[in-house]
């Protein structure tokens, strides 16, 4: 199943809901970053979080969701869009040398409950908007459920999770937003917010076949929800050779001269998607005749 992002409203639009696969992305996270249990798990939930908080942006909007607990993870960074698109690291994938058990640690132990979690938006002004919340738990549903609560001022329910077999690999992920709009009746909410928390997980309704609209319809029932958009989600980030060459010519002549006469060679690495980016003498000297 391609992973995708079903908008909806339900009950005569008390409720605001929004519901994701993110699989395929996780996987791809995890196969770029070769993390474990733990940070895949940390990782997936917060691209999970994301995707879901991406979307709810314009046009070229786009924003940075960050966790930082202080535990052995270290920070967890996602990029997301508009359009669906979404990256993202861990700062220790591995957790070091210090865990020998590593796939042992739960998310809230490898996140850490001392930090915050925060979310900077893009939005097309000089600097971003930057929400954050103190860690309530290091677990990332209920910190961003808090930021969604506090920082944006919006009630909110969100549920996600990510599904690892015995040897890590993932099997499946997802979550849900419920927010309530204005004028919403706050006992439908909570009906419905002892509901969300009663139910199965959601990597594991999405196992037994579950998609998107499933998943809300299963909360709020078929006939109270009222679709609105569909749209296709995915791991994509915006590194090139392209953008790192424009960056090495940014350097100027003396720089890259530097660079050919001490190492003969240069390469790049991009955190977010962590791709390696190599380029030899004859390449630094062809840029460097590009640069001012």
């Amino acid at each position: 199943m391609n992973d995708y992002l079903v908008k909806a409203i339900a009950f005569e639009g008390q409720l605001r809901a929004y519901s994701v696969i993110t699989t395929e992305i996780v996987k791809e996270a995890r196969r770029r970053h070769d993390t474990v249990s733990a940070s895949t798990e940390a990782l997936g939930q917060m691209l999970t979080a994301g995707v879901l908080l991406g979307t709810t942006l314009k046009g070229t909007e786009k924003l940075t969701v960050k966790v930082n607990g202080g535990g052995p993870i270290g920070s967890v960074s996602v990029d997301a869009n508009a359009d669906g698109a979404v990256r993202g690291y861990v700062t220790n994938p591995k957790m070091g040398l210090n865990f020998p058990n590593v796939d042992q640690l739960d998310v809230e132990t490898a996140v850490g409950s001392d930090g915050v979690f925060s979310v900077s938006k893009y939005v097309g002004m000089h600097a971003p908007f930057v929400g954050q919340v103190p860690l309530v738990s290091g677990t990332i549903e209920d910190d961003f459920s808090l930021y969604l609560n506090n920082s944006e001022q919006t009630q909110s329910i969100v549920k996600m999770g990510v599904l690892l077999d015995a040897s890590c690999n993932v099997q499946f992920a997802g979550g849900i937003i419920i927010q309530m709009m204005p004028g919403a009746s706050k006992d439908l909410f909570e009906r419905v917010e002892n509901y969300v928390h009663e139910m199965d997980s959601i990597p594991s309704m999405i196992a037994h076949g579950a998609k998107p609209e499933f998943l809300l319809e299963e909360i709020v029932g078929a006939e109270n929800l009222t679709i609105l958009e569909q749209m296709p989600v995915r791991f994509q980030c915006q590194c090139s050779e392209e953008r790192i060459s424009n960056a090495i010519i940014s350097l100027g002549k003396e720089e890259i001269a530097d660079i050919i006469h001490t190492d003969g060679q240069a390469e790049a690495n991009c955190h977010y998607c962590n791709e390696t980016y190599f380029f030899t003498k004859e390449d630094l000297e062809k840029l460097m005749s590009e640069a001012n």
